[in-house]
């Protein structure tokens, strides 16, 4: 190989090519092409040898060369908003299933763009569908009425569920089982910071909150619901007006982990004591609930298992394959740790 190729292939960011390959290799190109796509016309010998240079210079052809060739890319892509808690902890689950299916991971995030452009998956859809990828995942998408030349799946989808297949966590039971944990413990003034009004897992978690309440005959304060967004600033500020109240809640029902920490974050800079005066319950089991301090008790929502199922769907349905549920919803747990007690308990 000349000096130019050495200088090319060890460049930084200098891609190798398949002329590069050819010239090391000793062979035409269209031998180098030959292997690379599995053709007849090549020696056993041969296609040894051009398969241990093209190992040794990491050659990769790209994805769209890769599709224009096969019409298939062997790419799964993800598709988030952002990378927050909750989508990095779907794209865990999203990578552990990948495995030994085939095919490759490529997650693409919008950048946290969401609240000023509204229907962000159906511009990065047609970009990277059937170029780049042969079906995605979409994760908590603001709307589901995308129709692509590929398979879709949504994830905690805003709009619930529509005709795309969807896999989302059980939101209503899961806010009833935090706000009923507050409740046996003895608290009756039990604020929440809501989450984002068009979610509808969010919806689902108010409507928990106050199906709890009137299963246990305990009227609702509307006063005591205070807009968090999901957002870690804007529950901040929510925590504040609730516990600057003069007559502040005992305890706390957040619709997220990162809410909820905001809000024991707050209780601390307010030195209330966390659970002796006031108890805290999140959503998510996230893993920074396990790590605050006091621990988070929390509602857990199987978020690695939202990405396993819906990579295991969107395989089957890459394949042709018939789903025999095309709406999954997966359990809620209640993980006890150390934000909630009885009102007045000491810490």
């Amino acid at each position: 190989m000349n000096d130019d190729m050495t200088r090319e292939r060890d460049r930084p960011g200098g891609r190798v090519t398949m002329q590069q390959v050819a010239a090391e290799a000793g062979v035409s190109i269209s031998t180098v092409s030959k292997v690379i796509n599995g053709r007849y016309g090549v020696s056993s010998e041969t296609f040894d040898h051009v398969s241990a240079v093209i190992n040794r210079l990491g050659y990769e052809a790209s994805l769209v060369a890769r599709s224009l060739r096969n019409t298939r890319t062997n790419v799964i892509g993800v598709l988030v908003a952002d990378f927050e808690p909750f989508s990095t902890e779907v794209l865990k689950g999203a990578a552990d299933a990948i495995r030994d299916t085939g095919y490759e991971l490529v997650a693409y995030s919008a950048g946290g763009r969401v609240d000023e452009h509204v229907g962000w998956e159906r511009r990065y859809l047609s970009r990277v569908m059937g170029t780049l990828v042969d079906g995605a995942v979409l994760v908590t998408p603001t709307v589901t009425d995308v129709q692509y030349d590929g398979p879709v799946v949504a994830v905690d989808p805003h709009t619930g569920r529509s005709s795309l297949p969807t896999v989302a966590a059980d939101s209503l039971q899961g806010a009833r089982i935090g706000v009923d944990h507050l409740l046996e413990l003895g608290h009756r003034r039990i604020a929440m910071v809501t989450g984002r009004p068009d979610l509808v897992s969010a919806q689902l978690r108010e409507r928990g909150y106050r199906e709890a309440h009137g299963a246990a005959g305990v009227p609702v304060d509307d006063s005591l619901l205070v807009l968090g967004a999901f957002d870690a600033d804007q529950a901040r500020g929510a925590a504040r007006t609730l516990l600057r109240r003069p007559d502040p809640p005992t305890a706390i029902f957040a619709a997220n982990d990162v809410s909820a920490l905001a809000a024991l974050e707050v209780a601390t800079e307010l030195g209330i004591d966390v659970p002796g005066r006031l108890s805290i319950v999140g959503f998510d089991n996230i893993p920074e609930s396990a790590l605050a301090h006091p621990p988070l008790t929390t509602v857990q929502q199987p978020m690695r298992e939202l990405g396993h199922q819906a990579i295991a769907m969107l395989v089957g349905l890459i394949a042709g394959h018939h789903l025999e549920e095309t709406h999954v919803t997966l359990e809620t747990t209640l993980v006890r740790r150390r934000t909630t007690a009885a009102p007045g308990a000491a810490s």
